[in-house]
């Protein structure tokens, strides 16, 4: 009972960890799909098929967010079946992403150097 109290601990730990990691890249994530106009759900559908699940929840007031710091501009599209809300990045946002992509670039860089020996040493505390 106790180990599997501890597992599901660990586990939701984890998720927790998880979602930290992912939070702190759903801004370049969303900038660098938004070069074209496309409303919330295409973006969803869009970062999706790259491998990168995100809920409304958490993209709708992203996108409201970016908007109001001046990264990225939105118009309504009331032609069609239902009224939408197109996003495009802004001049500013294109600077900010071209900005945040190199330091993306340096910290993966770094986290590469760090993380290099991890497989390894994992294997190793396994097998003592």
């Amino acid at each position: 009972m106790f180990n599997m109290m501890m597992k599901k601990t660990i586990s939701e730990q984890y998720l927790k960890l998880t979602q930290e990691l992912r939070r702190g890249i759903l801004v370049l994530a969303a900038l660098s799909q938004l070069k074209e106009e496309k409303y919330g759900y295409a973006l969803i559908s869009s970062l999706a098929e790259q491998g990168l699940d995100i809920d409304q929840g958490t993209l709708y007031p992203l996108l409201r967010r970016l908007e109001s710091q001046g990264l990225l501009q939105s118009e309504w599209n009331v032609e069609g079946s239902r009224p939408r809300r197109y996003y495009v990045i802004s001049p500013e946002g294109s600077r900010t992403l071209v900005d945040l992509a190199s330091e993306w670039r340096n910290l993966t860089n770094v986290m590469e150097k760090l993380l290099d020996d991890i497989s390894s040493e994992g294997e190793q505390n396994e097998s003592n």
